[in-house]
């Protein structure tokens, strides 16, 4: 979606919104590392994030990945800073193809800094002088297809009238050149900030003005980005700031006061502004405490429309169903699903493709290195140490698995105790939601959808288990006709108890003036293709590990010998009833092998 459109509906919705700017790391593991916490920074309820481009394009391509990933996986909108420094029109037309099939509609313009080495800017041969002769260009290849925005220095009201008013006068050549919006600078002043307001608007310029906004960090960095920018900087934020420059906390709580009272001043203001972009400097704690003196706080509708993570690029935008075996390895379902030659077709249990479950160009991986695998892993020696490991997740007190990039959902811990109870009987789950008849769809643990509907879930467990365990739980859950399940080896031999070739919908939501909406379902062919990369997963663990140490040796046997199962309880009023027969049959598990020591099965 365009920023402009965002712009308007919270207009139309008289509601504050923010947004949030972040730029490409130096390194790997960086980058990594800011993927997660552009996630994580979702929940705090941005309408859109921008990405920088570096000076002299240096990492112009890891801004067009980042665009990438953050449209398609993390699902957030995305504009993309596009430069005329070291550009020539070549790679200006690749980046803006690269994005458009990524599904980023919004592009700020900027001519840029002097590339690394250089005090003058200079175009390069075949590239742009100006910047708006980059708007030109995008405006002429691609039509209205982007927002694009530029952006605007409220420091130039303090220059002498003439270079004010030639900087305004080519701000307005931009504008009619067509521009959507615009990115101010940062500030801290806020009347040479109104003031340039209603400069530019008395020169005819209509379109929304998007005020920059940068927190105060700490003393040093405020000093740093201030002197570089020469931004102006009001008496009462060096009195209160200063005799504190020595204490970074006491430096960003009071800096939070000082720009959240500029921000009040900003919305109050006559001058039709309700939202703040904020310069996160690709930090997370100074952001989050501005919104929170602000309090802005995100709305569940905005932040989750479906139960899962909806990917904004083209092909996908319009998924409304996804197989549950893949809930907390949304990159590699992506990944997988990419060119499943009937997608989209709304209903993956119709879904028959051959290249359905093939693995991606890279493999499957888990997240972790060695060294940090050996940190939250250890190294086990025994079944029990690692369910206990499975255990400790569940409960909350371990932030990964193998199978799980993240920390449990908050409707994990709903169940987490019986989840504990069921890894130290032997079940190794990897997957689990808990029953809900009915939740209301802005609920805390359970919510998403529009407002004013209410949501249900069917009880779902997914784990593996020995074949002597697996056998006493199929005995019970016999007994039981309301659960189904699928049972699969790492072969690939798989059996059921349903009688439906189709698809269980495991979760849906019943929300004013819409049909029913069944956004996870639990279906045989997909489950087939998750087999394999949910036993790699376990190989992967186990390779963290020297070939001859018992670890490997523990979890290969593990993966080689344990059964991959899959169970639905289709009474969603009773949630307890799923967990019965898990603990009758592992009660029993454990009772057998007290009367015979001398057996052991799997390293029990």
């Amino acid at each position: 979606m365009k920023i402009t459109q965002k712009i308007s509906q919270c207009d139309k919705d008289n509601r504050v919104w923010w947004s949030f700017e972040y730029f490409p790391p130096r390194t790997a593991q960086g980058l990594q590392n800011l993927l997660d916490r552009i996630e994580r920074m979702r929940g705090l309820g941005p309408e859109f994030i921008d990405i920088t481009w570096n000076a002299g394009g240096r990492t112009s391509d890891l801004t067009a990945e980042m665009v990438k990933t953050c449209q398609g996986l993390i699902g957030i909108e995305t504009c993309m800073h596009l430069t005329c420094t070291n550009m020539p029109k070549e790679k200006v037309d690749i980046a803006l193809r690269e994005a458009k099939i990524s599904g980023c509609r919004n592009v700020l313009a900027l001519r840029g800094d002097p590339p690394m080495g250089k005090e003058e800017w200079e175009a390069v041969e075949g590239g742009f002088v100006h910047g708006v002769d980059l708007v030109r260009h995008i405006r002429r290849e691609y039509g209205d297809y982007f927002d694009i925005a530029v952006a605007g220095f409220p420091q130039h009201m303090l220059l002498p009238p003439e270079e004010r008013d030639r900087e305004m006068k080519w701000l307005k050549e931009k504008i009619d050149a067509g521009v959507n919006f615009i990115f101010t600078q940062m500030f801290y002043d806020v009347e040479i900030f109104i003031d340039w307001v209603k400069a530019v608007r008395a020169v005819g310029i209509t379109i929304p003005i998007v005020p920059g906004i940068a927190p105060v960090q700490t003393w040093n960095g405020f000093q740093r980005a201030t002197s570089l920018a020469n931004i102006a900087i009001p008496q009462i934020f060096m009195e209160a700031l200063e005799p504190h420059k020595n204490n970074d906390e006491k430096v960003r709580e009071i800096g939070t006061k000082l720009v959240a009272d500029m921000c009040r001043r900003i919305l109050k203001e006559d001058l039709g502004i309700k939202g703040l972009h904020f310069y996160t400097m690709n930090l997370e704690k100074a952001t989050k405490m501005l919104l929170e003196e602000l309090n802005l706080v995100p709305r569940v509708e905005t932040l989750k429309p479906l139960p899962w993570r909806q990917s904004l690029t083209p092909t996908r935008r319009t998924e409304t169903i996804r197989p549950i075996f893949w809930a907390n390895r949304t990159k590699s379902y992506l990944s997988r699903t990419e060119n499943w030659d009937e997608y989209p077709n709304g209903r993956f249990g119709d879904s028959r493709s051959p290249a359905y479950g093939d693995l991606d160009g890279y493999g499957v991986r888990i997240k972790q290195t060695k060294e940090e695998a050996l940190k939250l892993w250890g190294e086990p020696t025994s079944v029990s140490e690692v369910t206990e490991l499975f255990a400790q997740f569940c409960l909350g007190k371990l932030s990964a698995l193998p199978w799980s990039d993240q920390a449990p959902a908050s409707e994990t811990f709903v169940i987490s105790e019986k989840l504990a109870r069921m890894n130290r009987l032997g079940f190794i789950t990897i997957n689990s939601q808990p029953a809900v008849d009915g939740a209301r769809s802005n609920d805390e643990k359970f919510g998403w959808g529009p407002s004013n509907g209410y949501v249900y879930q069917k009880a779902y467990l997914e784990f593996f288990v020995n074949p002597a365990l697996l056998s006493l739980l199929l005995a019970q859950i016999e007994r039981d006709s309301q659960i189904t399940y699928y049972v699969i080896n790492k072969q690939g031999d798989l059996r059921t108890n349903t009688h439906s070739d189709g698809p269980n919908a495991v979760t849906w939501g019943v929300f004013p003036g819409k049909e029913i909406v069944q956004p996870t379902i639990v279906e045989a062919v997909s489950f087939m293709a998750w087999k394999d990369e949910a036993y790699e997963l376990g190989q992967q663990w186990a390779k963290v590990y020297d070939s001859d140490s018992t670890s490997r040796k523990v979890i290969s046997d593990l993966m080689n010998t344990c059964y991959l199962v899959n169970v639905v309880h289709n009474d969603f009023r009773d949630p307890d009833a799923i967990f019965r027969p898990f603990f009758k049959a592992g009660e029993e598990y454990l009772a057998s092998l007290k009367t015979t020591p001398a057996v052991t099965v799997n390293g029990y």
